[in-house]
């Protein structure tokens, strides 16, 4: 679950429909569903890529989105950090024993983020990487002032521009890197859309088992609303909407990126 800190370490959807939820990403993105125990709390499922955690889902009755954890050394400290920059807490930091502390927030801007800090006792197992089928590769915030987020997340996580493209009348799109000096890069921003309510994160999963969604026949039940197109920072993907949310998929077989699909819960995802 865990990788260096200032990084996206864990991608968690939140639904009112777990159980369609399920099926549609095991469908799509080949992931298979583990349910947790409770432990007194809300039921947990994970979602898994060769056996390994790559994401999680809860319900919340009403409420569809996915929200990328970012690994923080102090919890509180990077609190007080993130609201003196302008952003917002949305919930206190919270423990979840022999796990992990975590809070939920808003960047300046309002895009949800959670940072959190692992209980260093926590197993860590060996992950599959991108751009192998079930990872999640590319992490995309669409905003409402570049600049100002991508200054609000370098102070606060130490990320790095790695190259501004232009899109025309879209702006620039900003390419970034979480520190681990990758040519290309962990993720981009750009200014949101006009018809995109707030500011959000997008996250990117490659899957093998996606090309029906993108090629007409769609037993999913996703919808493009971007795409297909070719980007060089992935190596190809499309993002669609589904009554469970906006999600992409690329291709780890193609420089293509379908850049935006909704699934049934709110997420993007890839294909190959």
């Amino acid at each position: 679950m865990f990788t260096p800190k200032g990084k996206f370490s864990w991608y968690e959807l939140m639904t009112s429909d777990t159980q369609a939820a399920g099926k549609f990403y095991s469908d799509v993105v080949g992931w298979t569903t583990q349910e947790m125990p409770g432990g007194g709390g809300p039921p947990y499922t994970v979602f898994n890529a060769d056996g390994v955690g790559m994401a999680g889902m809860l319900t919340i009755p009403g409420h569809t989105a996915w929200i990328g954890y970012i690994s923080v050394d102090d919890v509180d400290a990077h609190i007080e950090k993130i609201v003196d920059a302008g952003g917002t807490l949305w919930r206190p930091a919270t423990d979840i024993p022999g796990m992990l502390r975590f809070a939920v927030m808003g960047d300046p801007q309002g895009a949800a983020i959670v940072v959190f800090t692992p209980n260093p006792n926590m197993p860590s197992p060996v992950r599959p990487v991108p751009p192998a089928s079930g990872t999640i590769g590319w992490n995309e915030l669409y905003t409402t002032d570049l600049d100002g987020a991508f200054a609000f997340y370098s102070k606060m996580f130490g990320w790095t521009k790695i190259s501004d493209m232009d899109m025309g009348p879209m702006g620039l799109y900003r390419i970034f890197d979480e520190g681990e000096n990758k040519q290309m890069g962990d993720g981009g921003m750009m200014n949101k859309m006009p018809d995109m309510p707030v500011a959000c994160w997008n996250f990117t999963s490659a899957s093998s088992q996606s090309r029906q969604l993108f090629n007409g026949s769609n037993p999913a039940g996703a919808k493009s609303s971007m795409g297909p197109g070719k980007y060089p920072a992935v190596d190809g993907s499309s993002t669609r909407r589904t009554r469970w949310g906006l999600c992409s998929l690329s291709s780890p077989a193609r420089n293509e990126r379908f850049r935006q699909v909704a699934c049934p819960c709110g997420r993007t995802l890839t294909r190959p």
